[in-house]
């Protein structure tokens, strides 16, 4: 399978990833031995991008990852998210965002146990934290970079403006948005024009159906990179 680089930092990944969140959360009853097989067979095909967070289950799909990739993590890029406040015991299980310096590290060290690795290729920001400057945040990663337990970073649904601080601490090497039939909003979105102007790579994400595949690409596909002024430039807030 082909590759795509993802950003000037080095972070390459096959052209389609495999979104696992499905495998352990929202869809149904998991099945773990059909989604470890699932994990081993993507990988087969040429699959090196899987993606989860630790918001997925909660903590469950890190840790079906974790098992699935046993013996094969030289085969393949480990995405992870933090940016959620959880409380397993409530239902919904999310209270909230936090993205305080703090737990930013707290979860990437919680995330790594659970994952069974020794550094994350790529940790994201889930959600923007409108309580946390996303100077602070993104400070925090970059010190999870320099302390090897973290490759290359990330923003998930951020609006241009975030991506543009955000850049400026640390450069990014992704921007993950919903993207399907049914959701256009990042088509259009002034975020792929920055992302383009900042050679970070994009990863639509499509959560219409059960094993979610994952596409990655380079750059925008707006035209001209001049975002519809109906599209607003802000963070999108969607869970």
């Amino acid at each position: 399978m082909q590759t795509r680089t993802l950003g000037r930092e080095g972070l390459t990944v096959s052209p389609l990833g495999l979104g696992c969140m499905g495998m352990s959360w929202a869809y149904g009853t998991p099945d773990e031995n059909e989604a470890v097989a699932t994990i081993h067979r993507a990988i087969e095909l040429g699959v090196t991008f899987l993606d989860t967070a630790e918001v997925y289950g909660p903590y469950e799909n890190e840790k079906l990852v974790g098992r699935a990739i046993k013996g094969k993590r030289d085969k393949v890029v480990i995405a992870t998210k933090f940016g959620f406040k959880i409380d397993p015991t409530q239902r919904p299980a999310i209270t909230g965002t936090d993205s305080r310096p703090e737990n930013v590290k707290a979860v990437a060290d919680a995330s790594l146990k659970r994952l069974g690795i020794e550094h994350i290729d790529l940790f994201y920001q889930h959600r923007v934290d409108r309580n946390v400057p996303i100077e602070e945040t993104v400070g925090a990663m970059a010190d999870l970079v320099k302390a090897g337990k973290v490759r290359f970073l990330g923003l998930s649904e951020a609006g241009a403006n975030t991506i543009r601080r955000a850049h400026k601490v640390h450069p990014l090497s992704a921007l993950q948005s919903e993207y399907s039939l049914g959701e256009r909003y990042a088509s259009s979105a002034s975020a792929w024009c920055r992302i383009r102007r900042l050679a970070a790579g994009s990863s639509p994400g499509r959560r219409s159906a059960p094993r979610s595949i994952r596409r990655t690409t380079t750059g925008a596909r707006n035209r001209g990179c001049r975002a519809r002024t109906s599209t607003p430039t802000c963070d999108w807030s969607r869970r």
